[in-house]
């Protein structure tokens, strides 16, 4: 590590420490300079003292960590000593958090001013509400129906418990309500980095292999927020498919590594970090 080269902001999301070899390359990971902040967009784990592992690991490495959840960690999984659920759940992963030093969605947003700064950089806990449903649909129901017969049902159903809300879809829309809230005060002359674990818009659950899948991805509540809060850059990750794509010139950056069997069929080095400011190479326009 250099100490006097200039830091920048980067991202990585789908740690998936309980994989050996997820865990080993989150051992290995290093800032290439003193004042490198590191974006981590969900899903670090399962098992609660997991999670806390690799976020504590990260946070004595870079300048700072800036954390949201992905919908693994807020799992309540049988063999996890801490059985909290839900909004609880959450809370209990934000305090460890705080007391490592990681920035939550709870907390203030932290200004970037190194390397194509300033910027607030924003990180978001927002959920799904199954308004990603497959074509011709016409409510959740059905679209649960779709899915179950096309073999897809997302492990949420059993282990994502929305507790106190009567639904995860309650919980998204409480979510939404009050994040729209906090990011309308962000001063109309900053822009920003926004980070979910699910992406903001629909566009990138259109490659997905199985495309009911996209029913857990998000909201379509959010379909405009990198306009509306001046997005520079958009970072997610819960897809497994890294690649960068382009809406109305803001980049869309999927940043995750994913499980072993996935990273291991690409090219390139896994755990890779992803430059989210300074900028890299312009995004490309959906197909």
């Amino acid at each position: 590590m250099s100490e006097n080269r200039p830091g920048g902001l980067f991202a990585v999301s789908d740690l998936h420490v309980r994989y050996a070899e997820n865990r080993r390359i989150v051992d290995e990971i290093r800032p290439q300079s003193d004042e490198d902040w590191l974006i981590v967009a969900g899903d670090v784990g399962e098992m609660a003292a997991d999670v806390e592992w690799a976020l504590r690991t990260l946070s004595r490495r870079f300048a700072k960590v800036v954390w949201t959840p992905g919908n693994h960690e807020l799992w309540t999984v049988p063999d996890d000593p801490l059985q909290l659920r839900g909004e609880k759940r959450y809370r209990h992963l934000v305090e460890m958090c705080r007391a490592l030093g990681v920035v939550t969605p709870e907390d203030p947003y932290p200004l970037w001013e190194g390397r194509g700064g300033p910027v607030v950089v924003a990180p978001l806990f927002l959920l799904y509400d199954y308004t990603f449903r497959p074509h011709g649909t016409a409510d959740k129901t059905e679209a649960l129906r779709v899915a179950d017969e096309a073999g897809v049902i997302c492990s949420d159903e059993f282990m994502l418990h929305p507790d106190p809300y009567p639904s995860r879809e309650a919980w998204c829309r409480a979510r939404v309500a009050a994040t729209e809230a906090r990011l309308a005060e962000i001063p109309a002359d900053r822009d920003t980095v926004l980070i979910n674990h699910w992406p903001l818009i629909r566009e990138p659950t259109r490659v997905l292999w199985h495309p009911e899948f996209a029913l857990w991805c998000g909201t379509t509540a959010t379909a405009d927020w990198h306009r509306r809060f001046r997005a520079r850059t958009v970072v997610y990750g819960h897809l497994h498919i890294p690649r960068a794509i382009s809406r109305d010139g803001v980049p869309h950056r999927e940043v995750s590594l994913g499980y072993p069997r996935e990273w291991q069929r690409r090219q390139g080095v896994p755990g890779r970090l992803v430059p989210v400011l300074p900028e890299a190479e312009p995004a490309r326009s959906p197909s």
